[in-house]
């Protein structure tokens, strides 16, 4: 029996790595290279709603617009880079039915389940969110400031709509293809690829600093906040990266990042402080969603067929073939 040749990807790892750092890159830097994008900042101090819309700053809504211009234009110009990658390679469809959308999860999930795991694993921000009495339809839930204010003005539509569809279609969808045709395992990609998304998050350090008043305290400031920043930005990467993998579909994956934009950190020390006599429950209420979420993460996101949560070798399998 003549040994298994191993497949031949159309990338090295190196390439995959250089192109994952592309894309972070070119999106980022997307708001520096527009002029109108770039922020601006004041020596003055300003109250928290006066900041909040100060020409120049990164809630001023010309500033938002100038931004969704310029990361709409990276992401195109990203697309066009894998679209030349996949169709130049030896195998330009996957399994030879693949086509250009499905490579790039532009699909249903097979099930709603998927979408609901991360609020499963926030089932304790959740139940705080009950105790305060701001979930929808209770009584401190307002629909026009809780809802409709959140998707009808700029900073709403930038953090719960344009943001989480263009970041995912980088961070998760090119990324991760480019990764698929270096060959790399499943592991790898969900090690790799939000680590690039984590370090995406690096360049608001600029924006702490300055907002802060440039002093050492503000130093400090922006490297402690940058830090916790990444690091929950890699681990929230590696849970939509699993997404992505397991479905084919960036569905889940952008239904996550709004829904976890909209809930923001958990505040669990927050909570029992404004809450005591409900602690215990508070806490067994956290524990209950990361177990639930533990236990749900495999049968939920289950996708006989997935496009990429197959062997590597089964993306270019038809090339080997063909060659």
């Amino acid at each position: 029996m003549p040994p298994i040749q191993a497949p031949m990807y159309p990338l090295s790892m190196l390439s995959s790595h250089l192109l994952a750092l592309l894309f972070g890159s070119s999106y980022v830097g997307s708001l520096y290279v527009a002029q109108n994008a770039r922020l601006r900042f004041s020596t003055r101090t300003p109250d928290t709603q006066q900041r909040r819309y100060m020409p120049g700053s990164r809630d001023d809504p010309a500033v938002i617009r100038a931004r969704l211009t310029a990361v709409t234009i990276a992401t195109l110009f990203n697309c066009a880079v894998l679209y030349a990658l996949i169709t130049r390679s030896t195998a330009p469809s996957f399994d030879s039915s693949a086509s250009i959308l499905a490579i790039l999860g532009v699909r249903w999930p097979r099930s709603i389940l998927s979408c609901l795991q991360t609020p499963v694993l926030f089932l304790g921000p959740l139940y705080g969110s009950y105790l305060a009495g701001t979930l929808p339809g209770q009584s401190q839930y307002s629909l026009q400031h809780d809802f409709l204010g959140m998707f009808t003005t700029w900073v709403g539509f930038r953090n719960y709509v344009w943001g989480p569809l263009t970041e995912e279609i980088v961070f998760r969808a090119y990324v991760l293809a480019v990764y698929a045709m270096g060959g790399a395992a499943r592991w790898k990609m969900i090690a790799f690829a939000p680590l690039v998304f984590g370090l995406a998050h690096v360049h608001h350090a600029w924006g702490t600093y300055n907002r802060l008043g440039r002093t050492k305290d503000a130093l400090r400031r922006a490297a402690l906040s940058t830090v916790f920043q990444t690091a929950y930005t890699t681990l929230f990467g590696a849970h939509t990266s699993y997404l992505f993998l397991r479905t084919s579909s960036l569905i889940p994956p952008i239904t996550a990042h709004v829904f976890c934009n909209i809930m923001g950190i958990p505040q669990i020390q927050s909570e029992m402080r404004q809450f005591p006599a409900q602690k215990r429950t508070i806490i067994a209420v956290y524990i209950t969603g990361i177990a639930l979420f533990s236990y749900t993460l495999v049968p939920w996101t289950e996708t006989p067929g997935s496009l990429y949560w197959r062997a590597p070798d089964a993306f270019w399998r038809a090339a080997m073939q063909a060659s």
